[in-house]
């Protein structure tokens, strides 16, 4: 058995026969891959309804306490569109993040046929999960609450219940970027109406009696706030990862780079997909990648 330096936490082997094979338990079939993925941890999927919740009630608060009982056809019309327009992509972009596969390596694919199959050359080592007893490609990371290895995994979100990873860190960026651009604007609004309210009759600025339209604007201010700033920090992390083509899980552990170094232009289309289009600000449209970069599996 060889241990390399730098990864004491995988199991690093040079042989089939050292791999054990025969204790691992076969992948699944490719009929039972096109399933939905979806992970059943009872906190992750806590924090995506209450996630749901607190916009519907951001959405509740800006329609019936501040929109509809105002005069001002025009700016209710314009700001409700465009905040529940907002809310729209937000929502769809947290639900794609939640049900896409972040990029899970195959389950059990450390058998005999497939350690054979990569035709290992003396000096030639592969990265053995011992958990999910799969080989795994380069940059992949075991995610202790998927129970799988994730290709280029940067973090298990609770408020996503998913990892972010390869394939659905488009959608997270995204979900951070509207719950940002949202709050920022129920934050505006909230001003405008509290404003508006010390100008007018309480009792005129709102379907509710005052002392409720105050507790609900502070506690959409709070709520608001506070997501501006964490969906601001997350936002601005992810694209300075995406930037540096480094994940979050690398930077902690100081990983030695054995990637090729892209532009930051590069690196972004890889993640939103090629061209640049308009697309990369629809949680409907897959990233189209182009020619991806094969696995590597030995190093």
């Amino acid at each position: 058995m060889m241990i390399a330096p730098l990864h004491r936490f995988r199991d690093i082997e040079r042989t089939p026969e050292y791999l054990q094979p025969e204790k691992c338990v076969p992948p699944p079939s490719r009929a039972s891959l096109g399933t939905m993925w979806f992970i059943r941890d009872g906190c992750g999927i806590a924090c995506a309804v209450v996630t749901w919740m607190l916009v519907f009630y951001a959405d509740f608060v800006v329609l019936l306490v501040m929109l509809v009982p105002s005069r001002d056809y025009v700016y209710s019309v314009i700001n409700g569109t465009l905040f529940n327009t907002l809310a729209f992509l937000a929502l769809a972009s947290h639900f794609r993040a939640m049900l896409t596969d972040p990029g899970a390596v195959p389950k059990g694919n450390a058998t005999k046929e497939f350690i054979e199959s990569l035709q290992l050359k003396p000096g030639q080592v592969v990265y053995k999960c011992p958990k999910c007893c799969s080989i795994k490609p380069d940059r992949a990371h075991h995610c202790s609450v998927c129970k799988r290895c994730i290709r280029k995994m940067d973090h298990h979100c609770p408020w996503v219940n998913n990892c972010v990873g390869e394939n659905n860190q488009k959608y997270f960026v995204l979900f951070t970027m509207y719950i940002a651009l949202i709050s920022l604007h129920a934050l505006i609004m909230v001003g405008f109406h509290f404003l508006y309210c010390f100008e007018e009759d309480w009792t005129k600025c709102s379907s509710f009696s005052p002392p409720t339209t105050v507790i609900l604007l502070i506690l959409l201010c709070f709520e608001a706030l506070l997501f501006l700033i964490f969906t601001s920090v997350m936002f601005g992390t992810q694209v300075h990862s995406i930037c540096t083509d480094e994940t979050g899980i690398e930077q902690l552990k100081k990983e030695e780079r054995r990637w090729a170094k892209k532009t930051k232009w590069m690196n972004m289309k890889a993640v939103f997909g090629h061209p640049f289009s308009i697309a990369w600000l629809s949680p409907f449209a897959t990233p189209d990648q182009g020619k991806a970069d094969p696995y590597q599996y030995v190093v």
